[in-house]
Formats: C-alpha cells, sequence, structure tokens
C-alpha cells in the first residue's frame, strides 16, 4: 500500500465523508465544510460561526452540521431539534433520526463520562445513551438496526440497538481494540468491517467485530477521521496532522488504496 498526500492546507480536520463522488470534511479552524473531487480540486460547501464538528446528510439529502451552537440542517444551516449546546461526531439513520455524542471532557482534562443523544425527524430530542468513555466516531450500520460508538478512552467499539424511536438499548462491546488504542472517526467498508482513526498511535486500522485485526495503514501523523471512497470505493483517505496535546498543525488528507 502506498499512500500519497491528497490534500494540504487544512487547519483542523474532522468528520470525514464520502458523499456523491466527493470527499467531504469539516476543518475546525477554518469553520469551513469543504468538498474535494477526486481530483483534489476543493470547494468551500458552507461556513459557520465557531466549529462544525461534524457532518451528515438526511435522507432527503439535506446536509446536517453539528456545529457550536447546535444541529443545523440544509443550505441557511436552520436550528433542527433543541440540543442547542456544542456536540461532536454526528451520525444519521435511515429513519432521519440524527445521533450526536458528547464526549464530556477534553483529551487533557479529568475524564468525564460522555453521552449520545438523538434528534428526531419531529425536532424532539433526548440523551439516549451515557457513561461512554469520550465517545467519538459514530456510524449507523446494519440497515439503521445498530449503532457503533467509538470510545476514545476506553479502547472499544460499542454497539447499541436503534429503536423506532431512536432509543438505543442491549449496550455491547463490538470490538475490544487491546491496550493503548484510541479511536477516534470511524468508517464501515462494505463488509461490514470498521476502520478507525487513531491519532496517539498514528494510523487507521481494520477491525472485524470481535476486534480481529485485518489491517493497518501506518501515516506518520494524528489520524482523526477517515473514510472509505474513490471510484471504486476502495480508497481510504485520513484526515491527520501534528498533534501536540492541545492543537495541530500541518493538517492535511492522505489517500491509500486499500
Amino acid at each position: 500500500m502506498t499512500t500519497t498526500t491528497f490534500a494540504t492546507g487544512i487547519g483542523m480536520g474532522e468528520s470525514a465523508r464520502w458523499h456523491r463522488g466527493r470527499l467531504w470534511l469539516c476543518d475546525w479552524v477554518a469553520g469551513e465544510v469543504l468538498a474535494f473531487s477526486p481530483a483534489g480540486d476543493r470547494e468551500v460547501v458552507t461556513r459557520v460561526e465557531g466549529v462544525p464538528f461534524s457532518v451528515d446528510w438526511l435522507p432527503d439529502g439535506r446536509l446536517v452540521v453539528c456545529t457550536s451552537d447546535g444541529v443545523r440542517v440544509g443550505p441557511g444551516l436552520e436550528p433542527y431539534g433543541a440540543l442547542g449546546r456544542p456536540w461532536n461526531e454526528i451520525a444519521v439513520g435511515p429513519e432521519g433520526h440524527v445521533f450526536v455524542d458528547m464526549p464530556g471532557s477534553m483529551p487533557w482534562e479529568d475524564p468525564a463520562p460522555g453521552v449520545v443523544a438523538v434528534v428526531r425527524p419531529d425536532g424532539s430530542s433526548d440523551v439516549v445513551a451515557g457513561g461512554l468513555a469520550f465517545p467519538n466516531g459514530l456510524a449507523v450500520v446494519d440497515g439503521g438496526a445498530t449503532l457503533l460508538v467509538a470510545e476514545s478512552h476506553a479502547a472499544r467499539l460499542t454497539a447499541f440497538t436503534v429503536g423506532a424511536d431512536g432509543s438505543l438499548t442491549d449496550r455491547r462491546v463490538w470490538a475490544d481494540l487491546g491496550d493503548g488504542a484510541a479511536p477516534d472517526g470511524i468508517c464501515v467498508g462494505t463488509d461490514g468491517t470498521v476502520w478507525y482513526a487513531d491519532v496517539p498511535n498514528a494510523h487507521c486500522r481494520r477491525v472485524a467485530e470481535g476486534g480481529e485485526v485485518l489491517a493497518t495503514v501506518p501515516l506518520g501523523s494524528g489520524a482523526f477521521s477517515c473514510a472509505l471512497g474513490g471510484d471504486d470505493g476502495r480508497t481510504l483517505f485520513a484526515v491527520v496532522g501534528d498533534w501536540d496535546g492541545h492543537g495541530v498543525t500541518n493538517g492535511r488528507v492522505l489517500a491509500t488504496p486499500v
């Protein structure tokens, strides 16, 4: 596997997504949601006041952005639901449930339990899971039946069964990643395996349910997020940067055929 540089000049990149033939991500420093063509051409899709933490799309195609001011939706970034405080990662299920997480504390602070909340299509919202160890990457899998949560401070991927109302039950360990792992953003392959980005270990790693390691891509810098994309869905895009515990320099996107 040969890793190449796909994009540079990113302040702090997060929330990599492959959507409709383009790579999307959030630049937390610039306050921008970016989209890149397969050739690397860059478009600023929207700017927000504060931080655009994460993006996804509703079933009707509208963009959802998790911002410093809560969840926003559509071209005008209208408020969506009533969470009204900074959250983090976001994942949308096929029924239109918007799941968002809150780590509870920053990496340099004393650990505090994190939570997952849901914003339903009718605009109602609730916290649906708690006691999580710095929840980070989210993914809805199994046709919407399961939510995966990367717990960065517990070195594991945790699964929940998703109810018809967006409730989360049957909490279980989907993959124990072993001592020293720190999963951040995640993406799911067509075979159901998961790639996770890892900042302190400066790699992306592919695991199966149960935790078996199937592949590792060393990156040389902290990996914050990842997405599978390209024409055949076999390019791993990793959003990386040099992390000093408080901030990022040399933010960029690396691409690896997998």
